[in-house]
């Protein structure tokens, strides 16, 4: 089977790393065109590029696929099959028509829940029991697709979603090349989504960082571990915008307003919530500081409770 593969940041490296350790031959690689990153500003290659190249792929990076340019070097490559994987762009009817076998993609989440953007991260915002990966095959809407297989695997409830992404990137590339194997022989099943059920969701922002302590304990836990490792959760203390790297429950029971210390010292920092209960802050990050752990922090920054 002869493949192109389109993908973008680590996610999608592990779907390639996977489908050459399977040993199929991959014509050439498609990722986003190199951008600034850090604080040089510095062109920097993704993930995806970073890995093809070691393999010895070739590396096309267009950057637009709506020319007649991108469709002639596509067609140059002779693909039986697409793999798509977090490319970060849409594919216009007439490169889906190109291969034999069409396109697929691997999305990070069992559709048709969760299409669009950030998919991975909703499910551990939402405080969902499971989350996982589906293939598909690519239509002209987005995350819209006949499925080909889902694979699901239970959400730990202290599980960051980067913990759960990083566990999902590799599932997601099991999957694929089952997927490919099944193409090629002629065995790959396919199953119309039900869009009645579909739901949408979009990338994260800073805007949702700041916590709502009028929340459930466990909404207050979800909002930490999905936004872990960014953009992460935010809480206002002393003056300070602290960010929220991890929390616990406890058992504490109190009549304090939502937001109000309720205890600090070598456990973390207890806050009431919703409901009369407490979480128990355990790992933070004060400006212009390190990441570390609550009790640490008090160490130099003495709570009073009120």
């Amino acid at each position: 089977m002869r493949v192109v593969f389109m993908g973008t940041p680590d996610f999608a490296a592990e779907s390639l790393a996977a489908l050459s350790r399977a040993g199929f031959e991959i014509a050439g690689v498609f990722t986003q065109p190199d951008r600034p990153k850090g604080r040089g500003m510095k062109l920097a290659a993704c993930e995806t590029k970073k890995l093809a190249l070691e393999l010895g792929y070739p590396v096309y990076q267009p950057e637009s696929l709506k020319t007649g340019e991108a469709a002639e070097l596509l067609r140059s490559l002779a693909p039986e099959l697409l793999c798509v994987v977090a490319y970060g762009k849409l594919l216009p009817d007439e490169i889906l028509a190109i291969p034999k076998y069409g396109a697929v993609n691997v999305h990070g989440s069992l559709l048709p829940r969760y299409r669009g953007a950030s998919p991975i991260q909703w499910s551990v915002l939402n405080g969902d029991e499971y989350a996982g990966v589906t293939t598909m095959y690519l239509a002209h809407d987005m995350d819209a697709g006949d499925i080909i297989y889902q694979s699901a695997v239970p959400v730990g409830e202290y599980e960051t979603a980067g913990e759960l992404f990083d566990r999902l990137a590799g599932l997601g590339g099991e999957l694929l090349v089952k997927t490919v194997s099944a193409i090629e022989a002629g065995a790959a099943p396919r199953r119309p989504q039900n869009h009645a059920e579909a739901t949408y969701v979009g990338q994260l922002d800073k805007s949702l960082c700041p916590i709502d302590w009028t929340g459930s304990p466990r909404e207050i836990i979800k909002h930490v571990c999905g936004l872990n490792p960014w953009p992460v959760a935010t809480m206002e203390l002393a003056g300070e915008t602290l960010k929220v790297f991890a929390a616990r429950y406890t058992d504490t029971v109190t009549d304090k307003a939502p937001g109000r210390v309720v205890s600090a010292g070598k456990d973390g920092l207890e806050i009431a919530c919703g409901g009369g209960k407490t979480v128990l802050i355990t790992e933070l990050q004060a400006p212009g500081r390190k990441r570390m752990s609550a009790a640490a922090y008090l160490v130099g920054h003495p709570v009073s409770v009120e």
